[in-house]
């Protein structure tokens, strides 16, 4: 945790819980390091679906080429927080009515995914424009242990001879206003450095043995967050020198990569408070104000959520004060379901008390915006911006 974030969430009121605690200086810092680690022909583009806060778009506008996009909402959102930012429009099963939208915003890329959208694409583009594309391809991978794998069978995409009856499509006269500029690929997500470059080479290698000139390959996102180890980074410096590399052999190559996730999620924090303290068969539990309708986070991806508790000495009351007297607790929300856990059984909680702040990590990605907000009616969480300009 900054000493920003930690000042910040100290100083607040009770009833300002729970809260998001955004260090947005924190983020600029991190994202010009990725940048800088990254070789000039690769394009830094922020996969907006990780967290499209306006304030989180418009800080990170100064690191990276572009956003992407994976809808005709985020598209639209994307616009009125950073205008005139290149975008690229990826994603499954977009609606003519998208695909109008995108074609007629002059969008920098759009993803094909499909021979449908190809097609459909091909009809929205109006008279005098075109429209620069890219096809998905969704190569077989053999990756142990990922936490998302996108390629192989899956809705994503197109196989290779997909790839290849799209390539006889784009060359007839119909399709002119539809200008090829590469491959986009997202196979996989939770990559460390070293599998993310093997999956580039992979998806560069074959992409420029198509029997058509390729200007770029999109590489995708999915570099690993450690969501057990906080402090285990993802390697860009490992990860630039290799696409480095990689370029130096294919000169007239250009790269992007999509990152989301390992942009931004270390910049956010929620910050909660610890309302009582029980005991049930044997097993401690704190129950904390807000809940996974907040920070969903750990329930979708099944791991217990890093945490720094925040110790609180006033007690206004005048019974004893409980306590968490076992070496492990579970710290859970006040929802209604015993699946409104945010870390379980874990031993950072022992001696926790009610009044004492918990300040969750890693909640600057799929969090909020992810998250069921409407359950149980209660309050939603603040917002706040440290750092901003």
């Amino acid at each position: 945790m900054t000493e920003a974030v930690r000042d910040h969430v100290r100083a607040l009121p009770d009833d300002q819980l729970p809260a998001y605690v955004y260090d947005i200086a924190a983020l600029r810092a991190h994202a010009r390091r990725v940048r800088d680690a990254l070789p000039e022909r690769v394009e830094l583009y922020y996969a907006a679906k990780a967290n499209p806060d306006p304030q989180i778009l418009a800080a990170l506008r100064r690191a990276v080429t572009g956003y992407e996009v994976a809808s005709g909402g985020e598209l639209a959102h994307v616009r009125r927080a950073v205008p005139g930012a290149p975008v690229a429009f990826g994603g499954p099963g977009k609606t003519p009515g998208e695909l109008a939208a995108a074609a007629g915003t002059g969008v920098t890329r759009l993803h094909v995914e499909s021979e449908r959208e190809l097609r459909l694409l091909a009809g929205a583009v109006g008279p005098g424009r075109r429209a620069d594309i890219l096809l998905r391809v969704n190569l077989p991978v053999e990756l142990r242990g990922v936490p998302l794998a996108m390629g192989g069978p899956s809705p994503f995409g197109l196989d290779p001879a997909g790839v290849h009856r799209c390539l006889s499509l784009l060359a007839r006269p119909d399709f002119a206003r539809l200008r090829l500029r590469g491959i986009h690929a997202h196979l996989a997500s939770g990559l460390d450095a070293g599998a993310q470059l093997a999956v580039a080479e992979r998806i560069v290698d074959w992409a420029v043995r198509l029997p058509v000139p390729i200007e770029e390959v999109n590489t995708g996102g999915g570099m690993a967050v450690d969501y057990a180890d906080p402090a285990a980074r993802f390697d860009w410096a490992a990860f630039g020198a290799g696409l480095d590399r990689l370029l130096r052999r294919h000169p007239g190559l250009r790269l992007r990569i999509e990152p989301g996730r390992a942009l931004t999620a270390y910049c956010g924090w929620y910050a909660t408070e610890v309302l009582d303290v029980k005991s049930a068969h044997g097993e401690d539990f704190a129950v904390l104000r807000g809940g996974t309708q907040h920070l969903r986070t750990p329930v979708t991806k099944g791991h217990d959520q890093p945490f720094t508790v925040l110790p609180v000495d006033d007690w206004p009351y005048p019974w004893p004060r409980p306590v968490v007297r076992g070496q492990r607790a579970t710290l859970t929300g006040q929802l209604c379901t015993p699946k409104d856990v945010f870390a379980r059984a874990v031993p950072g909680a022992a001696g926790l008390r009610p009044a004492d702040r918990v300040v969750f990590a890693l909640a600057g990605a799929y969090a909020w915006n992810i998250s069921h907000h409407g359950f149980l009616m209660h309050p939603h969480p603040g917002f706040h911006h440290l750092g901003r300009d």
